[in-house]
């Protein structure tokens, strides 16, 4: 079965933002509602790669999402490793974590359907959150739509 995403295609026109500079000495834009987030990943003690993928998720727009590869591919790293940082992320949902689903459209793995040590958010979760955010899901789960790849 083909899977229900469609191709990567850029934004044409981003939500109202503003530019900030991160601990990466590199200006990226966000929306205008996640400085707040930004500044409490900044003031955080968790690791500086962990910064860098909580703050990338803070440009995917609501009601949209990305995936795994195309994260990692902006952070040059696997999509593994910016998986077990998400589950780590301790400021979800306000850091959207739950805007990242696998390439095929499926949510991935992130925690299952069980809690484990009170990280991450569970698939029931994550469908709730990305509805609550207009994301459409096909019966089976899997979200429909084209994914965002907007990075800078």
């Amino acid at each position: 079965m083909k899977s229900s995403i469609s191709k990567v295609r850029k934004p044409t026109k981003q939500p109202k933002s503003t530019s900030t500079s991160t601990t990466l000495s590199k200006t990226i834009h966000v929306p205008a509602e996640m400085q707040p987030q930004l500044l409490r990943i900044a003031q955080s003690q968790r690791t500086p790669f962990e910064k860098r993928v909580w703050t990338a998720l803070c440009q995917i727009p609501r009601g949209r999402v990305t995936t795994y590869g195309l994260l990692s591919a902006h952070l040059g790293t696997s999509p593994r490793a910016v998986g077990n940082a998400l589950r780590r992320n301790p400021f979800a949902p306000e850091v959207p974590c739950h805007r990242v689903v696998a390439t095929g459209g499926t949510l991935g793995g992130f925690k299952g359907s069980w809690p484990k040590d009170g990280e991450g958010i569970t698939i029931t979760e994550k469908k709730s959150l990305l509805r609550g955010e207009g994301v459409r899901l096909d019966d089976k789960g899997r979200v429909l739509g084209t994914v965002w790849s907007g990075f800078e």
